[in-house]
């Protein structure tokens, strides 16, 4: 008699709670052609330090959201999982449930979405058409993302006309605002600004600290310029941050 082997896929299916699945569920973006609302969109919530996660706020559009599950897989691992969106990969921090929920703020047009899991198994992945009805559009981002747990490494811009954005003053009357503190590793942080100045601007990346303060953690920073545009450039940076209280200038540009 011959005994056929079960397929790998039922193995491990066996190995996951019974009715589970792994898989990745995104329930917002979601695929297709939508209108986008400025209503309910929040992109500077309050963080106290130190927080146990960063989340959207009840009352966040789903339209300014990322938002879903990650079922059937260990979300306590080494690594987080992963965050692409529009090209610009980034850690996703996940809660113990599987859940994460990021507010964000797409550029009209085309745009992509894509969600792995820690273990790099499982993906998912949307594109949408966002017709811009209500938001301003960010024409200059940057983003701050890293790669270490429980640490807090933070975002810095200075303007040409002298603003300092940081968590200490997250808006400036030149339109140019941090989105999030995360004080809790991994990010992502985000300054944008829909009417940003001409001239000359200053990027920097400090080492908080946190919990995990004492190990090398490496930043990637991501210069974004005319978003959703024909136009549009970006420049991801690679910076090794050693010590607590490190502060290093990353990059010196000109806008436009």
């Amino acid at each position: 008699m011959i005994v056929r082997r079960p397929p790998i896929a039922l193995l491990l299916a066996s190995l996951l709670p019974f009715g589970v699945a792994a898989e990745i569920r995104l329930d917002t973006p979601r695929a297709g052609w939508r209108e986008g609302s400025a209503e309910g969109a929040h992109f500077m919530q309050a963080v106290n330090y130190p927080a146990s996660s960063v989340n959207s706020a009840v009352n966040q559009a789903e339209t300014a959201r990322i938002r879903g599950l990650i079922q059937g897989v260990s979300t306590v691992a080494e690594k987080p999982a992963r965050l692409i969106v529009n090209g610009i990969s980034m850690p996703l921090k996940v809660q113990d449930d599987g859940r994460f929920d990021r507010p964000f703020v797409f550029p009209s047009g085309s745009n992509n979405v894509e969600v792995r899991s820690p273990d790099g198994q499982q993906m998912r992945r949307v594109q949408f058409y966002n017709q811009d009805s209500g938001e301003t559009p960010a024409k200059l981002r940057v983003v701050l993302a890293w790669d270490t747990d429980s640490t807090d490494l933070d975002l810095h811009l200075v303007t040409p006309d002298g603003g300092h954005v940081w968590y200490g003053e997250r808006g400036l009357a030149n339109g140019a605002a941090l989105d999030v503190d995360v004080t809790t590793g991994y990010g992502p942080e985000m300054i944008a600004s829909p009417t940003p100045q001409a001239g000359q601007y200053l990027v920097y990346v400090n080492y908080y600290g946190g919990a995990g303060a004492s190990a090398l953690t490496t930043a990637q920073i991501t210069l974004i310029s005319q978003e959703g545009t024909i136009n549009e450039r970006q420049e991801s940076f690679i910076v090794p941050m050693r010590s607590t209280g490190e502060l290093t200038l990353v990059k010196s540009f000109s806008y436009p």
